[in-house]
């Protein structure tokens, strides 16, 4: 079901297939039609996505949909300081999706004919065009470039085509673009949001690791730094908003939630124990703010603006929902260093929603998610060695490659006697490189197995 889904919106013209990027959302059920609107959240959680199911399978289009959603994000909607933006508009020029939309004609002017014909085959574009007015049900003579549904299965695979005629196709799309480039753009939400710049980071840091792309981790660290700098009261609590030189309103639920995400999963993909530290402060500071002492937590902050009723929501819509994203960060954040007390507030939290998550569980999917990595079985797997060696650097790699959603991942730097991830993961103070080599220890349930310097048998040990 995942994948059928992932490939049909990346084929479909939800997805902006000259531009990158995904639209907010489709009006029909063929994914063709969208609204035009580009949301930051959007094309965070759906590069985790799509670098997930890379992960899970191996298919190559996952990663390059990933790669080209980052693409847009770093051209389009990042600000000079690094930190991400919140939108792109619907409409230009008054009219939505003119900026995105071709006629047939206009190809041709564009590209000879040999190419265009070939361009105009492979995004399906139409004569009399094939987005048709909501209203009046006419064909409006523009075309919304999409491709044919996979037919391929697992892997959403294209049907094979020669190397030089996929050449051409990526050739004529960026002749296009650059035309398009010259188009009026649709205007930009150019606000800078904690809890979606959160979630980008989370994305970027998890597709970096994954991908072994060190662009992607780059830029988010420099998001976080913007919003670690930039984005806090002096007593370190969070802001919710950045907009022309002013960072301003408490932060919320999700602010606290998502941004602790990014962090978490920037530790994993760095091993800089610095990020992880600051997640850990991050969370005793939403547990200060945000705990409600029945279970879970509150969406405002215990000192912010008065209200009649703090709201305690679990609801998922186009975002998960901060308590479900909190709970899932207590149980990491347990799980690598060892804490129970964090673990023990990630169950009480998710019992204060019992009767919710029973009721419609398929209505709480990251809270699934959450509860999947409590039930588990959970590993931590400690690697020790130096962080630039390559035998170091080859276990990480296999580990990130895989999809492994109930294992966290440590790094133990060797060579020192106490590094910073011994005060924060105090079990990994006597986890040793063996005979000099860059060494792995599996532990589950409170124990871990004998370590190894063999990727095979690391591996074969989380399987297990």
């Amino acid at each position: 079901m995942a994948e059928k889904t992932l490939q049909a919106m990346r084929r479909g013209g939800i997805y902006d297939q000259i531009g990158f990027g995904f639209h907010r959302y489709s009006v029909d059920p063929d994914w063709l039609v969208p609204h035009f609107e580009k949301m930051l959240y959007d094309q965070a959680m759906l590069a985790y996505a799509y670098t997930e199911a890379f992960q899970a399978t191996g298919a190559k289009t996952y990663a390059d949909t990933a790669r080209e959603v980052f693409s847009y994000v770093l051209t389009r909607m990042t600000s000079p300081e690094g930190a991400f933006y919140s939108a792109e508009d619907a409409d230009s020029e008054g009219e939505e999706g003119k900026f995105y939309l071709w006629r047939w004609e206009d190809v041709s002017g564009i590209l000879d004919e040999a190419d265009a014909d070939l361009f105009r085959r492979t995004f399906r574009f139409e004569k009399t065009g094939n987005f048709t007015d909501e209203l009046t049900g006419r064909k409006t003579g523009m075309n919304i470039p999409h491709l044919a549904p996979s037919t391929e299965g697992a892997g959403g695979a294209s049907p094979i085509i020669d190397p030089e005629r996929e050449a051409r196709v990526e050739r004529a799309r960026q002749t296009l673009f650059a035309v398009r480039q010259r188009r009026v753009p649709p205007q930009k939400d150019d606000k800078i949001l904690t809890d979606w710049n959160g979630l980008m980071i989370a994305s970027l840091a998890k597709a970096g690791a994954c991908l072994d792309d060190p662009a992607c981790v780059d830029a988010a660290e420099r998001a976080a730094a913007f919003i670690l700098g930039r984005m806090r009261r002096p007593d370190g609590a969070l802001l919710h908003r950045f907009r022309d030189g002013e960072a301003g309103i408490a932060g919320a639920l999700d602010d606290y939630a998502f941004f602790t995400l990014a962090l978490i999963e920037l530790y994993e993909a760095t091993g800089e124990a610095s990020y992880l530290e600051a997640a850990l402060a991050l969370t005793g500071g939403l547990m200060t703010a945000f705990k409600d002492p029945r279970g879970g937590f509150f969406f405002t902050p215990r000192d912010g603006e008065e209200i009649l009723v703090r709201q305690k929501e679990i609801f998922e819509g186009a975002m998960p929902s901060g308590n479900a994203v909190a709970v899932w960060n207590l149980l990491r954040l347990g799980r690598m260093t060892g804490e129970t007390a964090l673990l023990d507030e990630a169950w009480d939290a998710a019992a204060a929603f019992d009767h919710d998550l029973r009721q419609s569980p398929g209505a709480y999917a990251q809270f699934m998610v959450a509860l999947d990595f409590a039930f588990g079985p959970a590993r931590e797997v400690v690697v020790v060695g130096d962080p630039a060696a390559e035998d170091t650097r080859a276990l990480l790699r296999a580990l990130r490659s895989r999809f492994l959603p109930r294992t966290v991942v440590i790094l133990r730097p060797a060579g020192e006697a106490s590094p910073p991830i011994c005060r924060l993961a105090p079990y990994t103070r006597d986890m040793h490189c063996i005979d000099g080599r860059a060494t792995a220890y599996v532990c589950t349930g409170n124990a871990c197995l004998q370590p190894t310097t063999d990727l095979r048998t690391m591996l074969a040990s989380i399987d297990a």
